[in-house]
């Protein structure tokens, strides 16, 4: 069922008398239920699919997450400012070796002390200065012997650190420019694949809603043989029983009627299936009584030659074609910059009490990551090729659909014209046979054969009338204007067939 927020806004057309279907849309209304209106043109039916389809809001949520995203990366270069903490908890050990300073203070000392002695050279004899020398280098040898040549240190110590940073790209080789640009050109993609979402469910929906009706011309089409084969073959028992014919040729009739009679079941069956597929696309389970019948333009309104030279700048497809190939181009510039250099500012402020900072430039230039980005480069530049490729051949066969739409077009519209004919001819044909019968001059398979021959050709119409509309459709969605599509159900110079 169609949610509350997804009513269609379709008109309903109220007729005296009808107090069952006043009673029945106010009950709906008061229990806020959705209610499809009596009558559904195919203008309304295209409004509601393109503005409530899954997919189309799926592709609407895509189409929003790209603008998102190009949105996210726009002020892409501008100085990246991080606030930093650091908790840490530090416990080191560690042997310091003592004895190169053992040395060095036991050299400083005798030498301090032998320049001390030396002053008094003059007042004390040479023996006892050198007695008492060498007493002292004694003691200081032996003191520092006592001390170990190497030491046990444990360092212990834990601190919270805050600070400020700020990296800012100088120059980073073309890669910002590039993430911009992509980020870009897919958002402009996405609103081209919203489009062709679009242009998608109304293909679909004139597809459904059209079947429908052919189905139900076909299903008049046979209750209408239906009904005739059943007067005929009531003719053909009184005939019989007042001696005119005999019990073979009623049979025929007989025949006849019942085979009318299983085609008629067999279309019912074919337009109860093409509902149920219209009812899902319109997201209800209510019965829907269309209001535009098949139609057929009698008036060509295009030009091939036009066709071909402008659809490139209509078609959708096209369109998202020549983006990916932006998109590849941009890939290959991006994988260029992974060559060159990319140049930093960079800055941090302690927040302690000590306010410690520093500020700088860095240059960084990538000799070896294991990475071979020429290899990169020619694949990038062999993607965009491919992506050209994929464009041109896509053109061919844009090309060849709107030439043999163009043609099947033209080729509806000049069987439509001479079925009209047939149907006349065949009208007539058969009011000849039923005279020629009922005075004993044909037979009942002449006049079984002008009754499935006119109901051939009412086919057959309702049938030509479908083509042409799936005809119109395909040119007009490979040409990128789908969109107008309902401006040709009300053209003038236009026959329906209901």
């Amino acid at each position: 069922m169609l949610k509350r927020h997804h009513r269609p806004n379709f008109k309903v057309k109220r007729f005296p008398g009808q107090l069952s279907l006043s009673i029945s849309l106010i009950s709906c209304a008061l229990f806020s239920m959705p209610v499809f209106a009596q009558t559904l043109s195919y203008g309304e039916a295209e409004q509601y699919v393109v503005e409530h389809a899954y997919a189309t809001q799926a592709q609407q949520a895509l189409q929003q997450a790209s603008q998102l995203e190009m949105q996210a990366v726009k002020n892409l270069g501008l100085p990246r400012i991080d606030l930093n903490a650091r908790a840490y908890s530090f416990h080191s050990e560690t042997s310091v070796p003592l004895e190169s300073s053992k040395r060095r203070l036991e050299n400083s000392l005798t030498r301090g002390f032998d320049d001390k002695l030396s002053q008094w050279q003059n007042v004390l004899p040479p023996e006892v200065i050198d007695q008492v020398s060498q007493g002292f280098d004694q003691v200081v040898s032996d003191g520092l012997n006592k001390v170990p040549n190497d030491l046990d240190v444990t360092i212990q110590d834990h601190d919270v650190r805050t600070s400020v940073s700020m990296v800012m790209p100088l120059y980073m080789g073309g890669k910002i420019n590039s993430a911009k640009q992509i980020a870009n050109i897919q958002a402009q993609r996405s609103n081209i694949s919203e489009k062709q979402q679009q242009d998608t469910q109304r293909f679909e929906m004139i597809q459904a809603y059209f079947n429908v009706q052919l189905q139900q011309q076909l299903v008049n089409s046979a209750l209408f043989n239906l009904n005739a084969m059943q007067e005929h073959y009531g003719n053909a028992v009184k005939l019989e029983q007042q001696g005119f014919i005999n019990k073979g040729q009623r049979m025929q009739f007989e025949v006849a009627r019942n085979n009318a009679e299983r085609s008629y079941q067999n279309a019912q069956a074919n337009l109860g299936a093409s509902q149920f597929s219209l009812q899902n696309l319109l997201q209800t389970k209510q019965s829907i009584q269309l209001s535009t019948p098949l139609f057929v333009n009698l008036t060509q309104n295009h030009s091939l030659d036009t066709l071909l030279a402008n659809y490139d700048q209509n078609s959708s497809l096209i369109k998202k074609l020549q983006m990916d190939t932006q998109l590849a181009n941009e890939n290959v510039k991006l994988q260029q910059s992974a060559k060159k250099p990319s140049v930093f500012a960079f800055g941090e402020y302690g927040l302690d009490s000590k306010e410690n900072w520093i500020v700088g430039v860095m240059a960084k230039y990538n000799l070896f990551s294991g990475i071979d980005n020429n290899k990169n480069i020619r694949a990038a530049e062999l993607k965009k090729y491919a992506a050209e490729l994929m464009t041109e051949r896509t053109k061919q066969e844009v090309e060849n659909v709107l030439y043999k739409s163009f043609s099947e077009l033209n080729s509806a519209q000049t069987s439509h014209q001479l079925l009209t004919q047939n149907i006349k001819a065949a009208q007539e044909n058969l009011r000849i046979q039923q005279l020629s019968f009922k005075e004993g001059m044909g037979t009942a398979t002449q006049v079984i054969d002008a009754q499935n021959a006119l109901n051939g050709l009412k086919t057959e119409m309702a049938i030509n009338a479908y083509k042409y509309i799936l005809s119109l459709a395909t040119l007009l969605q490979s040409y990128g204007s789908i969109d107008e599509f309902k401006l040709y159900v009300n053209q003038p110079r236009t026959d329906y067939i209901r």
